[in-house]
């Protein structure tokens, strides 16, 4: 018989706002459990983006999405929550009632949890990029062809291609440039999705003569076992040439897939989750949804967001879990019991 893990609070979820779903749960005394599907904390920022800065989150000028996800890891050290990696929460099953809520959380590995709060802060959902049309492009992934850069060390001297028109394409090009060997970056139009100062800097580069732009399409890729060495080229006047490169980085989106949370009886609306703005509640009493994973009016897919609903979402599923205990708000500044949590006072 599978014994039962009793908690608090289960997040579902640890990148960035279920890592501060535990900090600002645990000022109110609440123990966490925390499941990812990921071998490791951190989500996207861990596993996609680890050493792109971050220029948005208040107090940093700038970080890394893994400086801020250690720094996130550091900050919830007091409380002590118990991670459950590589794993997916397949089964939710309400055993409560509205007002005293209380879950039986299954996940694919045979874990069972009994908890009285579920957060949901799993992002969009599990995902994994988008791989390009390439006939054999597997065959080089993880040597030669990257989704992602997790040590840009690795990319020094080497001759990068960079194909896409958005952010993290025009992020790369960019954060890469200075360690290259020669970096080129390939889209099918002269159009970019990215924001206009990263545009303006790549052109500038450009013009420089400092890396190259191409306007055209990858056709197929050539090489030794899974070493890469040319690429084939064929551009907006449908000329197909090949062309030397060591690394491709084809950044083309995520697939995003909901997954088991799609059948726990939430309200859905295009993949995402509605909440209220005053709890971030569900409309099942209980389950919250914060980050990327929620929607509402105005709502902004920013991790600073993610850490205001988390924050608010803390008050009510203390009421829950506490129901005969009045909670008085107090600033982390001016509580000495907060402080002695911290390891302050």
């Amino acid at each position: 018989m599978t014994d039962i893990i009793k908690t608090d609070a289960l997040i579902i979820g640890a990148g960035p706002t279920g890592l501060f779903a535990v900090f600002e749960l645990g000022l109110l005394d609440i123990k966490c459990h925390l499941v990812d599907i990921l071998p490791r904390a951190g989500g996207q920022c861990s596993e996609l983006y680890p050493e792109k800065p971050i220029y948005d989150i208040p107090g940093f000028p700038i970080v890394t999405g893994q400086g801020l996800v250690d720094n996130l890891m550091k900050q919830i050290e007091p409380f002590g929550p118990t991670f459950h990696f590589g794993e997916m929460v397949e089964q939710l099953d309400p055993i409560g009632t509205e007002t005293a809520p209380l879950f039986r959380v299954t996940t694919d590995a045979g874990k069972v949890f009994e908890t009285k709060v579920v957060l949901i802060a799993a992002g969009g959902g599990s995902f994994q990029p988008k791989r390009p049309p390439i006939a054999g492009i597997e065959n080089f992934e993880g040597t030669s062809v990257f989704y992602a850069v997790r040590k840009m060390e690795t990319m020094r001297g080497k001759r990068i291609l960079i194909v896409g028109g958005g952010d993290s394409a025009l992020d790369w090009t960019l954060n890469l440039h200075p360690l290259a060997e020669r970096i080129t970056l390939m889209h099918r139009r002269d159009e970019f999705r990215a924001a206009p100062h990263s545009v303006n800097a790549m052109r500038e580069l450009v013009a420089e003569g400092k890396m190259d732009l191409i306007i055209g399409q990858m056709t197929g890729l050539k090489g030794e076992g899974k070493v890469l060495k040319t690429v084939g080229v064929k551009d907006n006047a449908g000329k197909v040439s090949e062309m030397p490169f060591d690394v491709v980085m084809p950044f083309f989106g995520l697939t995003m897939k909901l997954g088991p949370i799609a059948a726990w009886g939430l309200n859905l609306h295009e993949n995402l989750v509605p909440v209220d703005t005053e709890k971030f509640e569900t409309n099942a009493p209980g389950i919250f949804a914060v980050g990327d994973i929620n929607t509402y009016p105005g709502k902004l897919k920013l991790i600073l967001s993610g850490f205001h609903e988390v924050a608010l979402a803390a008050q009510k599923a203390h009421r829950y879990i506490y129901p005969d205990k009045k909670l008085l708000f107090q600033y982390t500044t001016s509580s000495s019991n907060l402080q002695k949590k911290l390891g302050v006072g």
